[in-house]
C-alpha cells in the first residue's frame, strides 16, 4: 500500500511504539491520543502528533484503527536474488518524503555475492537526504531486515556513506514528478 492519507484525526486505540522523525527516538503513544495519518508507505505509517512526525510500524495499524500493512512474500515473486533485493529496497521509504529510497537516489550500490550453493551475501551502499538525520539507523535496519527475508541471503552489510552527498539531482524523473519538481 502506497498512499498519502487523510487530514482527519484518528484516535490511538492501544499503547503503541513509535519512532520520532527525524531523531529516531522511540516513544510510546497512549490510548486516546489524537493523531493525523499523513502517509502509509511500504509497511509503515507516518503520523503527526503533538507537533511531531512519528513513524509507526505497519503491523501496528490496528492501534490506529487502520489496516495492518504487510508486504507480499518476496520469495513468491519471480526473478534473481538481485532483482528481489531491488524490489525490497523499493518498499523502504524516507518517512518524511513519500518516495522510496531507490527512486530518491539514496542507494548508491547493491552487490549480490555468491558465498555457497544458492547462498549469497548482499552489500548495499546508501546515504540519507541529510547527514544529521536520526532516522539513518531506522532506515538501515529496515533495509537489512527486508533484504534478509530473501531466500538464500545469508549475510547483509549496509554501509551508510555521505560522500558523495545526496542532492535532488539523484532522484529519478518519476520521483521528481511525484514531488512536483519537474
Amino acid at each position: 500500500m502506497n498512499k498519502v492519507f487523510r487530514e482527519t484525526a484518528v484516535e490511538v486505540r492501544r499503547e503503541v511504539e513509535a519512532t520520532l522523525i527525524p531523531s529516531g527516538t522511540k516513544v510510546m503513544l497512549q490510548p486516546g491520543t489524537q493523531v493525523y495519518v499523513t502517509q502509509a508507505l511500504g509497511n509503515s505509517y507516518t503520523v503527526y502528533v503533538n507537533g511531531n512526525l512519528v513513524r509507526i510500524a505497519g503491523k501496528e495499524g490496528d492501534a490506529l484503527g487502520l489496516v495492518i500493512l504487510d508486504q507480499p512474500d518476496i520469495n513468491e515473486m519471480e526473478g534473481s536474488v538481485e532483482d528481489k533485493v531491488w524490489l525490497q529496497l523499493k518498499t523502504c521509504f524516507d518517512p518524511e518524503i513519500p518516495v522510496n529510497i531507490v527512486d530518491l537516489g539514496l542507494v548508491y550500490a547493491c552487490e549480490v555475492i555468491p558465498v555457497g550453493m544458492n547462498e549469497f551475501q548482499v552489500q548495499i551502499v546508501m546515504t540519507l537526504t541529510a547527514p544529521a538525520c536520526g532516522m539513518g539507523p531506522v532506515l538501515v535496519g529496515e533495509v537489512e531486515e527486508k533484504t534478509r527475508q530473501i531466500k538464500g541471503v545469508k549475510d547483509v552489510k549496509v554501509e551508510l556513506v555521505f560522500d558523495p552527498p545526496w542532492d535532488r539531482s539523484m532522484m529519478t524523473d518519476e520521483a521528481k514528478l511525484q514531488l512536483g519538481l519537474l
